[in-house]
């Protein structure tokens, strides 16, 4: 069975001596989050994450969630339960919800720290609790007083949970096809009717109601995605005072079989005439649903994340203990019948890989989730603004990378154990398949590049990019004389120098054929991908240096940049040939010339 340690130690690191978190809270006054303070939460989510969910990891896996056909409930995995209620209890489904809502208010990068623990210990059962926080994100933005005061408490206090109901069985991505009905039955009450499938923990026995958002048209709609509103239904009815009733018309027809998360409940939800409530206003369901999705987005990429930490974690354990061949240069352990695998060269890349990508990816999560918080939270309107902008542009780079490289790091990490990490008994499997899905929800990784290149960059004329550029360069220009930084600095501004051309290249290809975006879309996310992580690797040797860490974890962070700059960052050559090539190469051949149907 794999086993999972917190990495406090660079948890810390990334959180105080790179980012530079306390300052950050202090400057958006915030000051009462201190370092003790934050400290004291990171010891007890470790303690939780280690001794409550990762000893349930194998059993959601094995056992899974059960299907009553005759009652449409479903059962948890055995143990979901109870670490819930202790999760409740812990306070931990409110740490960054507002107070007024009964939350901690804590920032949101202290959350995604705890999110990162969660998923690596149990990435199924942190699914449970993860739609929440979108779901009060959207009703604090878009709900009305009351529905602010009825649903919100019990969702922040974990006492219900909240769902996402996006995708039809005929409509995925193009929501402006879905086909759920919502007829006016009153002044405030509306009818749902439709088929909502993916539904992640749409229905389960952890706690009493659980409240689904829910897309869907109005009779007189207009057509395609503009004619989309968002609905507020709960599995038991509620009214506008709070009190709740009678089950509503609502029933999960089924549940997927999964290739991984088993212990996550994947719903098929009817809604047969259920009561709902309008949220915001009508046929603007899509703005408000993305403050959901957004939120998920991130929470989605710091799950790939967790689980390349993990993988990670038992990869270098195994590669210690696991003895075979010798070494090229000759034994280094000459009183054992064989060398740990570790010492041969293909081994270290696997492993430098993972290490590489899993702490540089860190970085790259938790800034995001900085600037959500300054976004919110500072006094300056125009701090706001770029940080609200340069949340949107790293969004789609944080998830689809994260996801995309928590596959690279669970497979690297089954080839390290050989045929070990092939059977179930070490558990390395799971860690794979239960990766396949991140780069999948929350909308794809082909959606993800799409949104980067054009919502994000061509529709904007690439305000987020300068604002990373500009932040890239301010660096590179404080270390301009420093020597111990040359060897990353040097390299990193190339890169940014051109990322930005390559960025203006295509976009002046599409201005004349359109089909260009697409073309570009997902080697243009990688390439985006791999020059942040320079970026924060350069940062990461930079705070080192200065910081009272012993000197093995400086040098680790030294080396481990080194590799990054010399066997990673040379994956934009690759991705910028295949950018640079068009659109011709993808577009040319004819749709029924590919073959036989």
């Amino acid at each position: 069975m794999s086993t999972y340690k917190a990495p406090l130690d660079d948890l810390r690191f990334a959180l105080y001596d790179v980012l530079g978190a306390e300052a950050l809270f202090a400057r958006l006054g915030q000051a009462d989050v201190n370092r003790e303070l934050v400290d004291a939460v990171l010891d007890e989510a470790a303690r939780f994450s280690e001794t409550v969910l990762a000893p349930l990891n194998k059993v959601g896996d094995e056992i899974g969630c059960t299907y009553d056909k005759a009652t449409g409930e479903v059962t948890a995995p055995p143990g979901f339960k109870q670490a819930f209620d202790q999760f409740v209890e812990g306070g931990w489904t409110g740490l960054t919800n507002a107070p007024e809502h009964g939350g901690q208010g804590m920032p949101a990068v202290v959350g995604a720290v705890l999110t990162e623990m969660v998923d690596a210990a149990n990435l199924a059962w942190g699914n449970f609790p993860m739609l929440s926080h979108g779901a009060v994100k959207a009703l604090e933005t878009y709900g009305e007083d009351w529905q602010k005061k009825v649903f919100l408490e019990p969702l922040v206090a974990g006492t219900w949970t909240g769902t996402m109901c996006l995708t039809e069985p005929h409509c995925g991505t193009d929501l402006g096809l879905l086909k759920t009905r919502a007829e006016p039955v009153s002044d405030d009450k509306y009818s749902i009717t439709g088929t909502k499938i993916f539904i992640t923990a749409g229905e389960h026995d952890l706690v009493p109601n659980i409240v689904h958002l829910v897309l869907a048209k109005l009779p007189d709609a207009p057509p395609g995605a503009k004619g989309i509103s968002l609905f507020v239904v709960p599995k038991f009815k509620v009214g506008r005072d709070g009190a709740v009733g009678e089950r509503n018309a609502l029933r999960c027809g089924a549940i997927e079989h999964k290739m991984g998360i088993h212990g996550s409940a994947t719903c098929v939800m009817n809604f047969d005439g259920a009561e709902g409530y309008l949220v915001g206003a009508p046929h603007k369901g899509l703005q408000a649903m993305f403050v959901m999705m957004n939120s998920a987005r991130l929470g989605v990429g710091v799950q790939g994340l967790g689980l390349s930490e993990r993988a990670y974690q038992n990869a270098l354990r195994y590669a210690r203990e696991r003895l075979q061949s010798r070494s090229l240069s000759g034994p280094k352990l000459p009183e054992k019948p064989a060398d740990p695998i570790i010492v041969h060269p293909d081994v270290r890349r696997m492993l430098l890989s993972q290490k590489a990508l899993v702490e540089g990816g860190r970085l790259l999560s938790l800034h995001a989730y900085s600037q959500l918080d300054i976004a919110e939270k500072s006094q300056d309107a125009a701090e706001r603004e770029r940080a609200d902008i340069l949340a949107g542009f790293l969004t789609p780079i944080s998830k689809a990378c994260l996801t995309e490289w928590s596959i690279e790091n669970t497979y690297n990490a089954v080839q390290c154990f050989g045929g070990h990490g092939y059977i179930a008994e070490h558990g390395i499997e799971q860690l794979a398949r239960d990766a396949r899905i991140t780069t999948l929800y929350e909308g794809t990784t082909g959606i993800q590049s799409l949104d980067l290149i054009g919502r994000k960059t061509a529709a904007t004329q690439g305000a987020g990019l300068k604002l990373f550029l500009a932040e890239v360069e301010a660096f590179a220009k404080q270390h301009e004389g420093d020597e111990a930084l040359a060897e990353f600095i040097a390299p990193l501004r190339a890169k940014a120098a051109e990322w930005g051309k390559l960025t203006m290249d295509v976009l002046q290809r599409a201005a004349s054929n359109p089909e260009e975006l697409g073309a570009a879309s997902t080697d243009y996310l990688f390439y985006s991908g791999y020059v942040v992580l320079a970026y924060w690797w350069a940062r990461s040797v930079a705070a080192a240096n200065v910081s009272g860490r012993p000197q093995a974890f400086k040098d680790a962070k030294r080396d481990t940049a080194r590799f990054y700059f010399a066997r990673l960052l040379p994956r934009t050559l690759a991705h910028k040939a295949a950018i640079e090539s068009g659109a011709a190469p993808l577009m040319s051949m004819p749709a029924d010339a590919f073959g036989a149907e």
